[in-house]
């Protein structure tokens, strides 16, 4: 899949960077161009989400509008390339703490559900329970029970290669593609693994994404999950 550079005004060659699973990411100059799934309606309503971790002093790469205005062109976005060193998700405890707090007013992210939506809905966003063993998804449920009942706007992906310190000392979060609206302790489980709930929450969460994206993947964490 060739990405449509020309929508965005730019040319040279395309290199693969790291870190990109479900979707691909290419390096173009000073840019970054990706591979999406997700709806116009999702991509615009990542601009509240990453306003509000701004105000707690982390900084989110805008997406780049294309030359006709829209910020997916036939399944491709594209934003600035920041460079970086990977940080670890502890640093940013407090930060990502005060924009759970900050972002809880939010609306649902378009076509995106979330964990505690899916106690009780089969369908939504990436996730498609119907075509997984019902045994399966009543441990998944359960993880997801056992969460406290509190919703807020979740960056969703806060691995090291997805938290950046730039040489200024400024705090980059990208890949925002799994965030949504759910229990902020989706986000706390990569930088507290002291709480088992969450952590059993989040191994579930990935399953249910990956079972049909990424099968192999999702068909090994349901093994080690139900051990």
């Amino acid at each position: 899949m060739t990405p449509p550079l020309w929508a965005w005004g730019l040319s040279g060659d395309a290199h693969p960077l790291p870190g990109g699973h479900r979707n691909t990411v290419l390096r173009v100059g000073n840019h970054v161009v990706k591979s999406t799934r997700r709806t116009e309606a999702a991509l615009r309503w990542l601009e509240e989400a990453q306003d509000a971790a701004q105000a707690c002093g982390l900084y989110a790469p805008r997406l780049v509008p294309s030359t006709d205005g829209t910020l997916c062109v036939a399944g491709w976005t594209c934003e600035p390339y920041l460079p970086g060193t990977p940080t670890d998700p502890a640093q940013i405890s407090r930060h990502m703490t005060a924009f759970h707090q900050h972002a809880a007013h939010l609306a649902p992210r378009p076509g995106c559900a979330g964990a505690l939506d899916l106690i009780t809905a089969d369908k939504g966003g990436d996730v498609d329970l119907s075509h997984m063993p019902r045994d399966l998804v009543r441990r998944l449920r359960a993880a997801w029970r056992a969460l406290p009942d509190a919703h807020t706007t979740v960056h969703g992906d806060l691995t090291p290669d997805n938290i950046l310190t730039t040489a200024e000392g400024r705090i980059v979060l990208l890949d925002w593609d799994e965030a949504r609206r759910d229990s902020p302790a989706f986000d706390r489980a990569t930088w507290d693994g002291s709480d088992p709930v969450a952590t059993r929450a989040a191994q579930a969460w990935e399953i249910a994404c990956c079972w049909q994206i990424e099968p192999d993947h999702a068909r090994a964490l349901a093994h080690q999950f139900s051990n």
